[in-house]
């Protein structure tokens, strides 16, 4: 696949091993020149949807290992010297701003086992065209770390959540912080930010009995709830049709709680459909497994080592990392982004909601081969 650039023609690696990006000589003397803080219109897909948002991995690594995404033992890692700095991370982010990103959202792996990720988060808050710069969590590393996220510009912060039991918790994975994680959510709260959200995989059998304490445990804490279907996406090699909670299953569950629930009316691009208790309490349910939202997707997940995903489900990645520290102007990567994206026809979770035999969606011997095939990797 060739990308026109410049008026060049330029392969385009599409996994982590192929040839980077060459490109035409004119690059070297444009990579210190800045996009102008202008307006933008953003390109749109053959869907006709735009590049908004932005999914940026720091790191692979993760200290959790959650069964509906790191349930295997062993895992491959990414070559350290491949994964991006953080002055790689602010220019890549730049060029995506400059086709009109205006939401960034950090993640892993774990993006709290990264060091000194506050400076990638004041980096990143310099940047004019970022409306909104949030981050999601596990919350195990998040008690000593809230204060000083929210001082570096952060503008939203997400934790998982899946279950109020520390015994269970455990079990799911594999790690006994679950106090470490509520001390988060609480070091979180009182740190003051705008948005605060608790994120709960629902596993039929496994948690589907905790809506109503996470809920309240969320409404407690000021934070609101968002409940997820279990996904099948890379990692997830125990997931079964079986052990998918629906997002109708939920609201039957607290319909019988709390009485009649009113969805509210929104315009968004926004992954979560918004619910309203009687009592007035907010939560939200992302629904991609039964109910996919892919035909108002405007997000993509660039990995910590540079690769660009266009959907959550592709196999196949666009190398930016090579053209980077080859030299490219901010230019030429917004021109590459620009004509990747209005390229863009992917719906993998629609895809996958109608296959007849819908099994895990990659085998774990597939995974181990390429790492970027995983969710810890490409970011959730």
């Amino acid at each position: 696949m060739a990308r026109h650039l410049s008026g060049t023609v330029v392969p385009v690696a599409l996994s982590g091993s192929a040839p980077p990006l060459r490109l035409p000589p004119t690059a070297s003397r444009l990579k210190t020149a800045r996009i102008p803080t202008v307006p933008v219109v953003s390109p749109r897909d053959l869907l006709g949807r735009p590049l908004r948002n932005l999914r940026v991995s720091v790191t692979d690594r993760c200290n959790l290992r959650c069964q509906y995404c790191m349930p295997e033992r062993d895992y491959v890692w990414l070559p350290r010297q491949d994964v991006l700095d953080f002055e790689e991370i602010g220019r890549l982010v730049e060029a995506f701003t400059a086709v009109g990103v205006d939401r960034v959202r950090l993640t892993g792996g774990e993006p709290l086992v990264r060091r000194d990720l506050p400076r990638l988060i004041a980096l990143l808050a310099d940047n004019p065209a970022i409306g909104d710069l949030a981050m999601t969590t596990n919350g195990v590393l998040l008690e000593d770390e809230a204060a000083g996220l929210r001082s570096a510009g952060l503008h939203r912060l997400t934790v998982s959540l899946d279950t109020m039991q520390p015994d269970r918790f455990l079990a799911l994975t594999r790690s006994d912080a679950h106090a470490r994680v509520l001390a988060g959510i609480a070091a979180a709260s009182a740190a003051g930010f705008p948005s605060l959200k608790i994120d709960a995989v629902v596993m039929r059998g496994v948690n589907d009995d905790e809506l109503v304490p996470l809920l309240e445990y969320g409404r407690a804490s000021g934070a609101e709830v968002r409940f997820i279907e279990y996904m099948d996406v890379g990692g997830a090699t125990l997931w079964s049709r079986e052990k998918v909670f629906s997002r109708a299953e939920i609201l039957v569950r607290l319909e019988g709680r709390y009485g009649a629930v009113e969805p509210l009316r929104e315009e968004s691009s926004a992954p979560a459909e918004r619910f309203r208790l009687p009592d007035g309490t907010v939560f939200g349910i992302i629904a991609s497994t039964t109910a996919p939202f892919c035909r108002a997707c405007d997000r993509s997940r660039l990995t910590a080592d540079g690769l660009w995903y266009l959907c959550l489900y592709a196999t196949r990645g666009i190398d930016l990392r090579g053209p980077l520290r080859e030299g490219a102007s901010v230019e030429d990567l917004a021109a590459l982004l620009r004509s990747a994206w209005l390229e863009r026809a992917d719906r993998g979770a629609e895809q996958r909601l109608a296959s007849p035999a819908r099994t895990p969606l990659i085998a774990p011997r597939e995974l181990r081969r390429d790492p970027h095939l995983e969710m810890h990797t490409r970011g959730g």
